[in-house]
């Protein structure tokens, strides 16, 4: 007999008892008198009785009035972008989440098999369970050549355990087309792992041909939406975090449908908002939207460990992981207490675990190329006429085609901050030399300019500006530091923050990247641009996922028409 089996029997003591509280479970929805008995890790018991398994060594958590749930599991999220997650994961596990689904586009696209399993290895000694998705972003070629060489390093991460399949592929690169990337939806077929989709604008027949390939999707902003993922067969993903809250749209659909086939994650929590909670605030918001509670702590364990294969998660079953979390009540989903495999991390409010430096592969601190001062030149006998192609962008995720008209001065084609209209050019910073620099227009930018790295599923530099030698400065500098973020005016640089790790990721403490974030957004205001968030309308001009006109190195990206354009009108 095991010491599991003999803490069931009652025959032995456990290794740490939570007793006195509602223990809820998910396979039946419903909360029960009961303890949690756990040794070596593994929960070996929920007897009626706790005294029956507390010896004289048994660490006693109390959960007297207080309500026992699984730990949390985040089902889509990114913990390789703007903070790296070694350095702030003891934020999330404050709020119970003890799981993570996450992509690694970021290091992904800059450093292919190498960057993701160089994420697993900072990610593996932590108290957390971290299962990564398979980056295919390198593989897709409707926007650019594909980089093929990478296809069977990246098929061969599927094997990994710690991988859950294939991450999100967005319905343009999918539908219609034979992409590269069909390696790794074969594959993860073959091993019975999913593949995540990125339908934004998806839908109709359209969704259809889509759901023969993946197998979840988290990009429904409508109850219609949820609807119809589900009912061709796509487990849906409400998320709400520091990208969007759509769980009022998810909990219209959630009456109709119930809650076997859904789950909810973040989507990404950025340092700002991770110190406000993790999935702990979106179990709070979802009964906030009319989700029974039952059925939102299951959207927030069972459900999503099941889809995505995450053996012992999700439960507090006999042999699953012991990952437990304590709440005050269910109204707030205030966490007291987390226990994390069995250990105790947080107990009563106070955090008992903290960062853990990692150090990343060389090439993460050397990962930023930046181009040359002549690079952003554009020539005035570029095109035929006065206007040029440009984007247009509106809010969030959102940009569109346009057209203006730049100043012409010494033969060059400029910025005119009177019409808003600004320069923007991306490059490759894995080389530094291929790229594309055109216009845009709805910032509002008045003077000066900024850089980032931070480029959504491409490995660039982006610069944004009105004043051209701001503009080099402003990338020049951003990769003297690595990568990150610098804003610079009249030749100074107002504020800067480096993503030192792999030029995607902030190495700093949670409180201080968040800190300088929100300084870079107020210098972005000191250059006069005043949409609502800045950093994330700048960041995700790269991101082809939105049907949209997006940024690529070779030109503009026309999402739905699946092209490429460049200055000259079309």
């Amino acid at each position: 007999m095991n010491r599991r089996e003999a803490v069931a029997l009652g025959e032995a003591p456990a290794d740490l008892v939570v007793r006195g509280g509602q223990v809820f479970r998910p396979e039946t929805r419903t909360f029960d008198d009961v303890a949690v008995a756990i040794v070596d890790g593994t929960v070996a018991a929920l007897p009626e009785d706790a005294a029956s398994v507390t010896g004289p060594e048994t660490t006693v958590v109390e959960a007297t009035d207080r309500v026992v749930v699984p730990g949390f599991v985040d089902a889509h999220t990114h913990l390789d972008l703007h903070q790296s997650f070694d350095a702030a994961y003891h934020y999330a596990l404050r709020g119970g989440t003890t799981t993570f689904v996450t992509e690694a586009s970021g290091v992904g696209t800059a450093f292919g098999a190498r960057g993701v399993e160089a994420l697993l290895d900072a990610l593996a000694d932590l108290p957390v369970t971290v299962r990564v998705a398979v980056p295919p972003q390198s593989l897709f070629d409707t926007f650019g050549p594909a980089e093929e060489a990478r296809g069977d390093a990246l098929e061969a991460l599927l094997d990994d355990p710690r991988v859950v399949g294939v991450g999100e592929s967005a319905w343009v690169h999918v539908v219609g087309r034979e992409p590269p990337a069909g390696r790794l939806y074969e594959r993860a077929r073959e091993l019975g792992k999913t593949v995540s989709g990125h339908g934004a604008g998806c839908s109709g027949a359209t969704l259809q041909a889509f759901a023969g390939t993946v197998t979840d999707d988290h990009e429904a902003i409508t109850s219609e939406g949820v609807e119809a993922r589900v009912e061709h067969g796509v487990h849906a993903i409400g998320r709400c975090g520091s990208i969007r809250d759509d769980l009022d749209a998810f909990a219209e659909a959630y009456e109709t449908l119930g809650a076997s086939e859904l789950s909810l994650c973040t989507d990404g929590v950025w340092p700002r908002d991770l110190l406000d909670g993790c999935m702990d605030a979106v179990v709070e918001r979802a009964i906030d939207a009319g989700i029974a509670p039952v059925d939102a702590l299951r959207m927030a364990t069972l459900n999503p460990a099941r889809h995505f294969g995450l053996d012992g998660k999700g439960t507090l079953a006999p042999g699953s992981d012991a990952d437990v979390v304590i709440l005050e009540d269910l109204e707030t989903v205030d966490v007291a207490s987390v226990v994390a495999d069995g250990d105790v991390v947080v107990h009563n409010h106070d955090l008992r675990v903290g960062p853990r430096a990692h150090d990343y592969p060389d090439e993460f601190y050397d990962a930023v190329r930046t181009p040359s001062a002549e690079a952003w030149r554009v020539p005035a006998d570029a095109i035929d006429g006065n206007r040029v192609e440009a984007i247009a962008y509106d809010e969030g995720l959102v940009s569109a085609p346009t057209t203006v008209e730049p100043t012409r001065e010494s033969g060059e084609l400029r910025a005119d901050p009177a019409n808003d209209i600004a320069k923007v050019g991306l490059f490759d910073r894995r080389d530094g030399e291929s790229g594309f620099v055109g216009f845009c227009t709805g910032f509002g930018i008045e003077s000066g300019a900024l850089a980032t790295t931070a480029t959504w599923e491409t490995p660039g530099v982006l610069g944004l500006g009105v004043d051209d030698a701001d503009l080099r400065q402003a990338v020049a500098h951003v990769g003297e530091r690595g990568g990150g973020w610098a804003v610079v005016r009249d030749g100074e640089v107002l504020v800067d923050l480096p993503y030192s790790v792999g030029g995607v990721a902030s190495a700093r403490d949670v409180e201080e990247t968040a800190q300088l974030l929100s300084a870079v957004e107020e210098a972005t205001r000191r250059l006069g641009i005043d949409v609502a968030r800045p950093l994330l309308g700048v960041q995700t001009l790269t991101f082809t996922g939105v049907p949209a006109r997006k940024l690529t190195f070779g030109g503009y990206a026309e999402v739905r028409e699946r092209a490429v354009v460049g200055l000259a009108p079309q």
